[in-house]
Formats: C-alpha cells, sequence, structure tokens
C-alpha cells in the first residue's frame, strides 16, 4: 500500500510528464550525459528581441528532477514561460524564449546603471547599460519532512549598452565641389483636432446648421497621427474667440499652463501622443442677441520627448508664441491648431419664438374685442337709465 506523501509524487511526475506536448526523456536515453550539475549546463543568447536560455535535462534527472519541474523565476502559471523540451539536441535541453519586454519578461529583473565611457565612447561621462537577469529554479514535489534533492539554480544575465557607434558606411565622393542644403522641417502635418460627443471619443460631435444647445459636453482631441513614438503631444493653451483669427477678437480661456475654468475637465494631457479635455457649449454674450453663437476653438500645442514632458508642464515655464515646431532639447516650439466654427443656439427655438408672438398678438387681438363690448354694453346701459329716471321725475310732479 502507497503512502499519501508516494501517491502526490507518483501525480506530480506523471503530470510533468508532458513538456509543450513532448514526452519526458528516460534516463536511458541520456546515456553518458547522465551526470553531476555543472556550470557549462545552461547556455544564454543574448538576442534583440528576446532571451533564449538552453539548459541540459540529463543532469536535471540525475538530481532527482525532470525538465517539467524546472520553473524559470516563479512563473509556473504562465504557459509562456515554460520550457519546452528539444530531445534532437545533444545533449537533449530544455529552451525558454522570453521577449525583452519588461511587462512579459517572464518576471526578469531590468537594471540601468551608468559608467564613464571607455574606448570610442572616452568622451562620454555617462554611459547607460540595462542589465536583464533571472533564474531557472528546481521545484522539489516532495511532501513529507525531508528530501533527496538537491536544489537546482540556473542564473542568467544579459547586459544591453545603451550607447552605439554605427561606422560601416562607405561614403564615395568626387573631386569636384559638393552642394549641400539644409531645410527645416515641421510635424504641423500630423497634428489635428478632432471634436467628440462621448467620453470614449469614438462617436464624433456634429454640429448643425441650427447649432447645439448650450451646456452639450464637447470632448476634445487633438492627436499626433504618423509621428515617431519619441514625442508626446503637451497642449499649453487652449481658449474659443469670435473670430477665425483669434488675434482680432474676443476670446475666452478653458486653460492655460497655471489654471484652467471650472467647467473644463482635463483627461490627458502630456502622457501620449493625444492630449484630450472636455467643457460644456456656451455662448459669448456679445453674441447674446443672435439666434446662433458662432465661435472657434484654438489649442497651442507643443511636442515634448516622453521623458520630459513633465518638467514641461511645471507653472514656472514661460510659454512663447512662436508658431513652429523646432525640436530643442527635448521641446518643440508651440503650434496652433484650430478647429472648425462651434455653434451654439438660444434656449427656445426659432419655431417657438414664433409660435409664442402669436399667440401673444391673438391673445391681445381677443382682450380688444371683450373690452369694446364691455364700453358699448355700459353706455346703453347708462341711457336707458336716464330714461327711467326723467320718466319717474314727472310722473311724480303731476302726482303732486
Amino acid at each position: 500500500m502507497k503512502s499519501r506523501s508516494d501517491m502526490a509524487l507518483l501525480g506530480l511526475l506523471i503530470l510533468g510528464a508532458l513538456v509543450q506536448g513532448h514526452l519526458a526523456l528516460t534516463v536511458s536515453e541520456c546515456g553518458n550525459s547522465l551526470r553531476r550539475p555543472e556550470y557549462t549546463d545552461i547556455a544564454v543568447y543574448c538576442g534583440t528581441e528576446s532571451i533564449n536560455l538552453a539548459i541540459q535535462v540529463c543532469p536535471v534527472m540525475y538530481t532527482g528532477y525532470n525538465e517539467s519541474l524546472l520553473i524559470l523565476n516563479q512563473k509556473a502559471n504562465d504557459p509562456l514561460c515554460r520550457g519546452t523540451l528539444d530531445a534532437t539536441a545533444t545533449p537533449p535541453v530544455v529552451r525558454f524564449t522570453f521577449p525583452l519586454r519588461e511587462l512579459d519578461a517572464c518576471g526578469s529583473i531590468f537594471r540601468t546603471t551608468s559608467a564613464p565611457g571607455t574606448g570610442a565612447f572616452s568622451d562620454f561621462s555617462n554611459i547607460q547599460t540595462v542589465n536583464i537577469s533571472g533564474v531557472v529554479r528546481s521545484f522539489d514535489p516532495t511532501l513529507g519532512t525531508v528530501t533527496y534533492n538537491a536544489e537546482l539554480k540556473y542564473f542568467y544575465s544579459c547586459a544591453y549598452p545603451l550607447e552605439y557607434l554605427v561606422n560601416n558606411t562607405q561614403v564615395d565622393v568626387s573631386s569636384s565641389s559638393i552642394a549641400v542644403k539644409d531645410n527645416n522641417g515641421s510635424f504641423i502635418s500630423t497634428l489635428s483636432m478632432q471634436l467628440f460627443k462621448d467620453v470614449n471619443y469614438t462617436v464624433p460631435l456634429p454640429i448643425s446648421t441650427v447649432g447645439i444647445e448650450l451646456r452639450t459636453k464637447i470632448y476634445v482631441q487633438v492627436i499626433a497621427a504618423n509621428l515617431t513614438s519619441q514625442y508626446h503631444v503637451l497642449l499649453d493653451r487652449c481658449y474659443a474667440s469670435i473670430s477665425a483669427l483669434p488675434s482680432n477678437s474676443t476670446f475666452f480661456n478653458l486653460f492655460v499652463p497655471c489654471s484652467k475654468d471650472l467647467f473644463t475637465t482635463m483627461l490627458e494631457n502630456g502622457n501620449s501622443q493625444k492630449a484630450r479635455f472636455s467643457f460644456p457649449a456656451f455662448r459669448f454674450i456679445e453674441q447674446q442677441n443672435q439666434t446662433i453663437s458662432t465661435y472657434f476653438l484654438h489649442c497651442i500645442t507643443r511636442l515634448c520627448e516622453a521623458s520630459t514632458c513633465a518638467g514641461f508642464k511645471q507653472c514656472k515655464r514661460r510659454r512663447r508664441d512662436i508658431q513652429t515646431t523646432t525640436i530643442t532639447d527635448g521641446l518643440s516650439d508651440t503650434t496652433l491648431i484650430t478647429s472648425g466654427p462651434i455653434r451654439t443656439r438660444a434656449d427656445t427655438p426659432t419655431t417657438n419664438e414664433g409660435a409664442v408672438s402669436s399667440a401673444q398678438k391673438d391673445s391681445a387681438s381677443g382682450a380688444s374685442v371683450g373690452l369694446g363690448i364691455a364700453l358699448a354694453v355700459l353706455v346703453v346701459g347708462g341711457t336707458i337709465a336716464a330714461l327711467m329716471a326723467v320718466t319717474f321725475y314727472r310722473k311724480l310732479r303731476i302726482l303732486r
């Protein structure tokens, strides 16, 4: 009769007999490779997109484990982090492969260090290197008080310098003169402004010729398309003006670097290649006698490097009015993005205003007719009363 611990161990060994669809190796297949573990049992390949590990299986079996009991950075439940048996290799190995992305690198540790440059980089005081490391450990399925299996640890590490000298380019120059012309570039064509009616920014906001209702929530997005991911979108100031040319027009600030309007909500700014905010539709008092209030939305927009945007959002930063997009010290100069016209209508639509006016006229006309009839009745009544009084007076004199 087998003990409870023996049954549990047997179950784990049977469960571990399959590794990524391959049958586990048997001891007889190892031959001379069945030996004690050595430091050279792990091979590490540091690729440009992933890190590949290869660990010899037979020394693992010699120690009392099988290939399925090797766990990468304690990620036992992640199928993407499990090893794959390669029985075709000589000697057989278990391979682990994971990408060079911190979020899904199977628990690998990323550390960035700095040191003075040497060799071709001797003129640089700060050369950075990212080190990616981890460990493959054995899992002991023994349930008893003691175990006879030694713990296996296979450490790996890859160091990637972040500064490179690229120089294998051949240049053929003729003996004649060379003309070089430099042109200034612009990112303005990648920037656009869109208005939406929902907080998820999926439904565009249609603005008809009769305008939108006051207090309608307007969701604004300024986005950079077809732009390198190095730069984020940062809104310096957004405001509305009656004229499409804001320099000679009444304007209203939705927000500026150090403050914003009470009803403006900033949703995202300087954190990605899109900036988002919202505000309720309003109308300019200057246009209060007009059925439709029309104005334009403008945003002074910068492009900043992803690592520097937070610093540039400080209030003490000085705004400039230059409308170019030259990148200097991780920050572009400002450029102005303008929306199409925004139209808001009065609280009472035009058709209702006509109906109210007509009703008022009918009511006034009715009141006038009624007043005339009342006056006529009073005149006739008064005349009859006077005649009756005269007749009575004459009869009274005759009787005397």
